[in-house]
């Protein structure tokens, strides 16, 4: 393997492809250049890997993976597992001095508003699961699991 000109190596260094080099402009104009195919599969391939583990860190709201084990009954007489969907992540929220408006339609008692999202599931599909029963007898079960998500108004209620 060559060395470019002006470094040092454990082989004899070459001498540059052409004799008139004037400035180091003309010698970085002679450094080979990946192609935009190999530029762009590098930049998915440290994206995709900078990612892992870190998808609840991105702002917005995702599906996120999870297992989740279904018994048919208190007694685990018959039981499964299935990788379900839930919705993580993080939602715009703020909060800020009220209007003049609302402190006196609330006698001064309403002094900062809020505004807030949460992540929620905003779609729904029911999936089935393999139940292992004792012996060889199996059941099904069906589940509900994220389909979507959004950010949306916060709710305390469960689904």
């Amino acid at each position: 393997m060559g060395h470019f000109p002006g470094t040092s190596g454990s082989q004899k260094q070459q001498k540059p492809l052409s004799e008139d080099y004037t400035s180091e402009k003309s010698w970085i104009s002679q450094i080979p250049m990946a192609s935009p195919q190999t530029l762009l599969l590098c930049l998915l391939v440290l994206a995709v890997t900078e990612g892992w583990g870190r998808q609840a860190a991105i702002p917005g709201c995702h599906l996120h993976p999870f297992n989740v084990t279904v018994r048919s009954d208190r007694q685990g007489t018959c039981q499964g597992s299935h990788v379900a969907q839930a919705c993580v992540g993080h939602c715009e929220s703020s909060a800020f001095p009220s209007r003049y408006s609302v402190l006196v339609a609330s006698g001064y008692r309403h002094n900062v508003t809020s505004v807030s999202q949460c992540c929620t599931i905003s779609g729904l599909k029911k999936v089935k699961v393999q139940l292992q029963c004792g012996g060889d007898r199996r059941e099904e079960l069906e589940i509900f699991t994220a389909r979507a998500c959004q950010c949306d108004m916060c709710r305390l209620s469960r689904y």
